[in-house]
């Protein structure tokens, strides 16, 4: 309590003229900083003019943001300092009200606002603690946080929010640059670049049509997407197999082999029946499936030749001994 009166009693001795000194200061330094940004932007665009004029239009694309974010503090700090200058006309008014007038909120609580994101200008930041003396920190806190009661100018929030130019306000910007410089810059490729999307700058749209693609047929494709048997050990493995179990029932293994090539010509045959009525893609992915479908059924019967082949040679291997043991009992 003792805090608040000694801090209203400071302020009326002397809080209005730091005020007003405080004030001067701010637009003194924000007419330096625009000078000096004005000079700095100047320099920027015609940067950006070469490297249009010299077709590095990568580079110009990434220095157009800094320009633009250059551009918008510059247009703040214009706001600022008429708004600055508006309430140093306004001193005698809010010394004699105790709640902030109407026709002052929006030029008090856009200082207010502003002063945290500025930090060219230090001033802002003490004629921010002043008002928090005069009207409270409620109404700081409305005005920082942009409450709806608060009447912070919007052209301010804009310019001083900080976030990616879309493609549009860099493309317009890059186009004034070059009526700027009377360039002839064709800026088609820039509005190509721009107007990509994120899936298109990952591939993204290949691998949503790839996947497409593989939900039209599901069943066929996991039938018939197994790669050509062209490793010559795991063949040989599968053959040796297949001949020994031909040893014990050869009847079942021959119909097995003879038979994987007829189910998949039934698939095939079932899957072009179904394919008829599909557009011109899917007839590119049924032949490729096709393909496919071709290369197991050789496979199959490379797999079917190679089953017999084991089986004679176990026959023929084991034969004597099959003799031998049916020998044996008569002896």
């Amino acid at each position: 309590m003792h805090i608040k009166i000694c801090l209203s009693v400071y302020f009326k001795i002397c809080g209005w003229f730091c005020s007003k000194t405080c004030l001067n200061l701010a637009i003194s330094r924000i007419k330096l900083l625009q000078n000096k940004r004005s000079l700095h932007l100047k320099q920027m665009r015609k940067e950006i003019a070469q490297f249009l004029q010299t077709g590095q239009e990568a580079i110009a694309r990434i220095r157009v943001e800094h320009v633009i974010r250059e551009q918008n503090i510059w247009a703040a700090y214009e706001i600022l300092e008429l708004f600055c200058e508006f309430v140093l006309a306004r001193v005698p008014i809010l010394e004699t009200q105790r709640e902030c007038p109407t026709e002052l909120r929006e030029a008090v609580a856009s200082i207010i606002f502003a002063a945290p994101r500025c930090s060219d200008v230090p001033d802002l930041l003490q004629i921010k603690n002043l008002f928090a003396a005069k009207y409270g920190k409620e109404f700081i806190l409305a005005a920082s946080e942009l409450r709806p009661d608060t009447s912070v100018n919007r052209a301010i929030i804009e310019k001083l929010s900080v976030s990616t130019p879309t493609g549009e306000a860099k493309l317009k910007q890059l186009k004034e640059i070059a009526q700027e410089y009377n360039l002839e810059w064709d800026s088609s490729n820039t509005e190509a670049e721009f107007s990509k999307k994120h899936e298109d700058l990952l591939d993204g749209s290949k691998q949503v049509c790839s996947g497409g693609a593989i939900s039209q047929a599901p069943s066929i494709q996991s039938s018939l997407q197994c790669p050509p048997t062209s490793e010559p050990n795991v063949i040989s493995s599968r053959t040796i197999q297949q001949g020994i179990q031909a040893l014990h029932s050869p009847n079942t293994a021959s119909k097995k082999s003879l038979s994987s090539p007829d189910e998949v010509e039934h698939s095939i045959k079932s899957y072009n029946a179904g394919q008829v009525s599909d557009s011109k893609e899917t007839r590119s992915q049924s032949s490729d499936i096709l393909e496919r479908a071709r290369a197991a059924i050789a496979s199959a019967d490379r797999a079917s030749a190679a089953a017999r082949a084991a089986a004679e040679l176990a026959n023929i291997t084991f034969g004597p001994w099959k003799l031998e043991e049916g020998q044996s009992p008569k002896g």
